[in-house]
Formats: C-alpha cells, structure tokens, sequence
C-alpha cells in the first residue's frame, strides 16, 4: 500500500508540472506506456492498475483550461515497435477523455518510448511555441532508438521544449538509460524505487515546479546504489585427476555432503551432487566424499553465506583401458568378465571392453571367460591413460550329437559336459560346464578334454583338444536311434534291458505314465512292460542306430 501512494504521488507530482495558467502557456501530452511489462505487480496489484487508479484521481485536479493531450504505446499488437497511437488530441478540458481512454487500455506490446515522445513533440508544434511532455515508463527502450540522441535534438530545435520522465521501478541502469531525455531538455526525472528518494524528489522539485510556471530543471535525483551482490553459490570446487588435468563436468562425479561428526566421520547425508558440484549450501561444516567410477577422496569444508568455496580437489587418480582378448590379435570378447582390484577394496566387475577411472597406483586384473581366466596387473599414472590388452588364453569347443555319423541330433532336448581328461586317483574327472541343444560352445583354456553326451536313454563320450584361439568342432557319436512306441489305456510304461544279467534281472531303465513313448535309445534290444490298471502286457523291441522302430502294444 505504501508503494502504491508513492507511485499515485508520482502521477499527481507529473500533473502538477503541467502548466497552471491555461492555453497560453503552452500545451502538454502524457505519453503512458501500455507495454505488456505493466501486468507485473507490486504489493499484489498490477502496475497498470496502479497507473490508471492514480491518474485517473490526479486528472480530476486538472484546471478545465489546461491543454493535456494522452499518447500510448504497445496497447494493441504484441513485438510491434510502430504501435504507437495519439489517442487524444492535447486540447483543453480533456481530462474524463484521458481517464476513460487509460480504462479501455490493453498492455501487450514493446517499449518504443523514443518514437512515442518524438511523436509528442510533432504534434505540440514543439518548434513552435511552449510544449511540455511527461512520460511515464516501467522499462527502458527495446525498438533500437535512443532516447538521449532524441532530447539533445529536441532541445536543439524546440523553442522551449521539456520533457519530464517518471520511472516505475526501473535499476540503477535503466534508469540512467532514460534520465538523459529529461536532463538533456531541461526537465526533471524520478523514480519511485524508494520511499526515502522519493521524498527527497519532492522536496526538492514537486514544491518547486508547483511555485513555477516554468519549473526550472533541476539535478537528476539517482536512485540509491544497489544493494551488495549476493552470492549464487558458496559450494563451487574444481575437480582435477591430477595438477593441471581437470575432470569434465560430464564425467559425472559424485559429490556427496555430510555432516560433519565431532571425530571427523561423515554425519547424515545432506545432498548429493552429480557432475557441476555448484550449489547453494545451508552455511556449516562438512565432510564431502567425492568419487568418480573406481576413485575416490574427501575433504572437511565449512560454509558460510558471503564466501565461495572454490578450490581446486585433486582426486590422484587416471584412466584405465582393459581390452580382454582370447588370445594375440583376436577380437575383444563383449562376454568376458574384467574385475578391478583397487586399494584392497572388494573387486568390481565390468564386461568387454573397459574404461574407468581408477585411482593412481598398482590396480589388479582379473579377467575370466567361460572355463578360462587370467591374472595380470597395470600401473596408472595420475592424470594419464593405461591401455592394457588382456590375453586370455582361450579357444573354443563346439559340440554337437549325431545317432550315426553324419546324423545330427538336433534340438535342445539333448545335454553336453566337458570334463577335464586327467583323472583323479579314484577314476573320476572334474566337470567345468553343461549346457543343452546343437551347437553348444565351451570356452575353455588350452589342454585335453573330454565331450560327452546325453540324449535320452543314450550317452556317449569323446575326447578333444583345444588350442588358444582356435575352434574345435567335436562330434560325439551315440551310436543310437529311436523307440516309438504307442500304448492305447496305459497308466504306465517300463523300459528294461533286453538282456539278462547273471543272475537273471533285467535293469530297469525307465518308467514313463504316458500312452506314447518317444525315447533316443542306444541300439540293442529292450523289453517294454505296460501296465493298465492290474493288467501288464510285455514286447520286446530292438533299436536300430540311425533307424526309428515303431511299436504298438495293443
């Protein structure tokens, strides 16, 4: 409320320079500025509002007799710099005209307040006979014209020409941008920034330009300096891998502020900050732990709101490169497993092809693919780049399953293992690896294995060899075929040997609940139990390798 009777004042404090003693004197035009920047508000009201309000109160004090004319700018288009319209002539007794008009006012436009006050001038006939203009502006020029240029050229070529300029908030800069076009015509210019200069522009010229036909100019009243810049950050360090190598916004650091605990430790977590670490920060003292993929560091720091923390923090760290490779020359492997161990910290584990930063020092590799794996170590340099090749070691071993050769099981329904060919003392192998279906491939280090597999009732086993980088393509050969064999109202089937043993027992290989059996077998003969409730039928059947012998126990 304050600030609007201060700004109302400034209205009636622009109608009291009007001349007082009627046409003679001379005539005066209000240019107001309609820009869209008058929606903005003060203590809760429009700027616009406050305006009209103000103006429409201090027109009602206008002697009948004075000659007022009203001039606008940026009321009907928006980015226009031509939108300037004379919207009552100066005449006398045009006081209720200007007031309706400033009602019907719409703000949307620029500032073109230099053309606007040379418009004034042209139709006052300022060359001519006494002329007075009051602008009142809440910004300074945005069509490219300068106000200053216009009030020396106008005074120039005026026979008495005066232009007072009233200011709507404007900085210390704008407002050093339009005073010039009051100073340089010998009118006045005042701002409403402050009630105290405020008071200090009436007392030293409202009064005087009351008392005055002509009030005589006076200094330009500068709006009080600014207060001290505040800070936009307190929290701003630098991040360096080493001295003079800085670490890339991008990189994503993590800047993680804790409070700091009387014995040095971090407290609880205040924020975390990824990449540009600047911020504003609730002034104290924290620990700040910084890491960027594998290094890390910290420091204790206290802030304060009128300082910058701006140091440079060295994290002494440097890139490393690991390219796993199976053997010399070969492919990076995207599968095979590269774990980091640095500062005695549990290993982290990456894939393929590596890049990470680490912190400087002795780091150890391990890297593993499949069944083989290999352990080295890299010396990083802070601030520089280690790139290591890994070599592996490693070949390949493809496995496939025929019934005869040249007969591929194919499918996944089938099971490979590779074992190692050395056995133990008690005839066993170590197994590394099963996996299912046609084509199965076994990454395995350089040495003699063993393939076996298992399809169905079959299985069978056959040693190979691998060499690093290399493939070996292994067959195993079952040496078997196919039992069909279609039970109409079984509840179960059981699949024997169709030998004896020693003792007269047959083993017994297989119990299936199914009406139909389907089962890779190995050739030879085998006896098939069917049960139908307490009914059990017996055949014999015979496999034949490569064949599929079909059989229906009715």
């Amino acid at each position: 409320m304050q600030l609007f009777r201060s700004l109302r004042t400034l209205v009636i404090m622009a109608a009291l320079l009007i001349p007082q003693t009627g046409a003679a004197d001379g005539r005066s035009i209000i240019v107001l500025d309609a820009s869209g920047s008058m929606w903005g508000q003060i203590d809760g009201r429009a700027k616009l509002e406050i305006a009209r309000d103000s103006l429409n109160e201090v027109l009602k004090s206008i002697p009948p007799e004075t000659e007022l004319g009203l001039i606008v700018y940026g009321h009907r288009e928006k980015g226009s710099c031509a939108d300037i319209e004379l919207i009552v002539p100066p005449a006398a007794g045009t006081a209720q005209a200007i007031s309706d008009a400033a009602a019907q006012l719409q703000f949307l436009g620029k500032t073109p307040l230099t053309d606007a006050v040379r418009m004034a001038a042209r139709e006052l006939r300022s060359t001519e006979e006494k002329a007075t203009v009051i602008l009142i502006t809440d910004g300074i020029e945005t069509c490219a014209a300068d106000p200053c240029a216009l009030g020396a050229e106008l005074e120039a070529s005026g026979v008495d020409f005066t232009a007072h300029v009233v200011g709507f908030g404007l900085t210390a800069d704008e407002g050093k941008q339009v005073s010039c076009l009051a100073t340089n015509t010998g009118g006045l210019f005042i701002t409403a920034d402050d009630m105290a200069g405020l008071t200090d522009a009436l007392q030293t010229t409202v009064l005087a330009a009351v008392d005055l036909i002509e009030p005589e100019p006076a200094a330009v009243v500068e709006p009080p300096p600014p207060p001290p810049a505040v800070i936009e950050f307190n929290f701003a360090p630098k991040l360096f891998y080493a001295t003079g190598k800085p670490v890339p916004a991008d990189e994503g650091a993590a800047w993680k502020i804790s409070q700091l605990n009387p014995d040095g430790t971090a407290g609880t977590s205040i924020t975390t900050i990824y990449g540009d670490p600047s911020d504003m920060v609730d002034p104290g003292s924290y620990l700040v732990q910084v890491s960027l993929d594998e290094a890390m560091t910290s420091f204790q720091v206290t802030l304060t709101n009128d300082a910058v923390f701006a140091d440079d923090v060295l994290l002494d760290a440097g890139r490393l490169i690991v390219n796993p490779r199976a053997s010399v020359g070969g492919p990076v492997e995207p599968n095979a497993a590269v774990a980091l161990s640095v500062l005695d910290r549990n290993a982290t584990t990456f894939y393929g092809n590596t890049d990470v930063v680490v912190p400087a020092g002795d780091i150890g590799i391990s890297v593993s693919l499949g069944n083989a794996s290999v352990s080295e170590r890299a010396s990083v340099t802070a601030g520089e780049t280690t790139e290591i090749d890994v070599i592996i070691g490693a070949g390949i071993a493809v496995l496939d399953a025929y019934y005869v050769d040249g007969m591929k099981v194919d499918g996944g329904a089938h099971a490979f293992f590779v074992e190692k060919a050395k056995k133990a003392l008690d005839g066993t192998r170590e197994r590394l690896e099963t996996q299912y279906g046609e084509g199965s491939t076994f990454t395995l280090p350089p040495g003699d294995y063993v393939a076996i597999a298992s399809s169905d009732l079959a299985q069978a086993e056959t040693p190979f060899a691998v060499k690093t980088g290399e493939r070996a393509d292994v067959a195993v050969i079952l040496n078997a075929g196919v039992m069909a064999v279609t039970m109409p109202g079984a509840t179960s089937v059981e699949v024997y040997e169709g030998k004896v043993d020693i003792k007269g027992n047959r083993a017994r290989l297989l119990t299936e609940y199914t009406e139909m059996l389907t089962q890779t077998a190995p050739a030879g003969d085998y006896l098939i139990k069917v049960m139908r409730g307490d009914v059990v039928s017996e055949a014999t059947l015979t496999v034949k390798a490569g064949e599929r012998t079909e059989l229906t126990i009715p």
